[in-house]
């Protein structure tokens, strides 16, 4: 089998948001399962390096979920380099707007429905919910030319409306309109996209990492990254699973 045979059989993957926290470990599971990925990064630069880290299977494009030019651009590159996609991992997330990174406790007191800033809804959501359904509509062209395609949402148990109506669960006093609501919009894009996908058998799933210690929480999460990445790569991974789930660490999730 010659080189070029070699690659035409390779799964080819784009991750979102890879060059850091739970995005990384996932690019990095792929890349050491013979996967082709793509580096998804707002700053090339910061992809480049995680891309060179990672190895040769790992390559890094330009990606701002937030601009339609850049979703278009990553899309046009996949598509000229391989003529297909295989799997998409929608994982960048953003949990406020600004730079300074903030404890859960300055989150929820930001988010509370009362006094949110509009601003911060809309400017989380255009990445976590809006970013989400612009990135998959643009992939589904080369998705539809995998024999296995796939598309995994990377969300949270914070938006799971089954817990947060609960007065007993833990996830009640953390529900908030900016970052966990957000989720519980993706959860609703998830489940959109998968009932009219299902028709041309490509997976659409949620999965949540956990309580994962990342660049969202301002690193206070309790779970490693190898940890809170475990269910994401084993969803990607899954290419004869169910589609339309909700799952994390501990198994599937409520809605």
């Amino acid at each position: 089998m010659n080189d070029q045979t070699s690659i035409e059989h390779r799964s080819i993957a784009l991750v979102t948001g890879a060059n850091q926290g739970v995005g990384n470990e996932i690019a990095k599971a792929l890349a050491s399962n013979g996967y082709i990925v793509y580096i998804g990064s707002r700053k090339l630069e910061n992809g480049e390096k995680a891309a060179a880290e990672i190895g040769e299977n790992a390559k890094a494009v330009q990606l701002d979920v937030t601009k339609q030019p850049s979703i278009d651009a990553a899309i046009e590159r996949i598509n000229n380099e391989n003529g297909r996609l295989d799997l998409l991992v929608n994982n960048a997330g953003i949990s406020h707007d600004g730079k300074a990174p903030k404890n859960p406790e300055e989150l929820m007191a930001s988010g509370r429905a009362v006094n949110v800033s509009l601003g911060e809804v809309r400017t989380v959501w255009e990445t976590n919910v809006f970013g989400v359904i612009a990135m998959t509509q643009a992939a589904l062209p080369l998705l539809r030319k995998s024999s296995a395609a796939r598309i995994v949402n990377v969300s949270s148990g914070l938006g799971s409306l089954t817990w947060i109506s609960d007065p007993e669960c833990w996830a009640r006093e953390h529900f908030g309109i900016v970052y966990a609501a957000s989720k519980t919009a993706l959860n609703a894009v998830t489940l959109a996209f998968a009932l009219e996908l299902e028709k041309e058998g490509i997976k659409v799933n949620a999965t949540s990492p956990g309580y994962t210690a990342t660049a969202l929480n301002n690193f206070q999460g309790t779970d490693s990254l190898e940890v809170g990445s475990r269910e994401p790569v084993r969803v990607a991974l899954e290419t004869d699973g169910p589609t339309g789930g909700f799952t994390g660490p501990e198994g599937p999730l409520p809605w």
